[in-house]
């Protein structure tokens, strides 16, 4: 009886630490919503406005809603003056997002995101919006 509430325990016990690590491993930097830009039809250029008050980020990715584009690359503007442009040439689907893009550097502070792009068919009034997202 005693081994069988032993065994009882420490099952319980395993399970509770599992579960537990599995909720500090969903905790930490969170994607934050940082622009969106209804973007035009066809080949085109367009930016993203971001201000000081979002902080520091070293990641980005941008989310593509309503209908699909081919992304060329990004200029990602720094508060600091410098800039890191990334060829991206990604096609991400209506929906889709794109892969995570490092930033390099220490200070992160982003002004603004431009962005090269082309637009896929579609209906005409079907334009693509695009979320521009950071993580710290």
């Amino acid at each position: 009886m005693k081994s069988n509430i032993l065994i009882l325990t420490i099952i319980a016990l395993g399970a509770f630490l599992s579960l537990s690590s599995f909720g500090i491993e969903q905790r930490g930097p969170k994607w934050e919503k940082l622009g969106t830009q209804k973007v035009n039809r066809g080949l085109d250029h367009d930016a993203i406005i971001v201000t000081a008050r979002e902080g520091s980020f070293k990641k980005l990715k941008f989310i593509v809603k309503r209908s699909g584009i081919n992304m060329h690359k990004l200029v990602v503007h720094l508060a600091n003056g410098e800039s890191q442009v990334v060829e991206t040439r990604d096609n991400v689907a209506r929906g889709g997002e794109s892969r995570v893009i490092d930033l390099e550097g220490n200070n992160r502070i982003i002004s603004k995101v431009d962005f090269w792009y082309d637009t896929k068919g579609g209906l005409l009034n079907d334009k693509a919006v695009i979320e521009l997202w950071g993580r710290k």
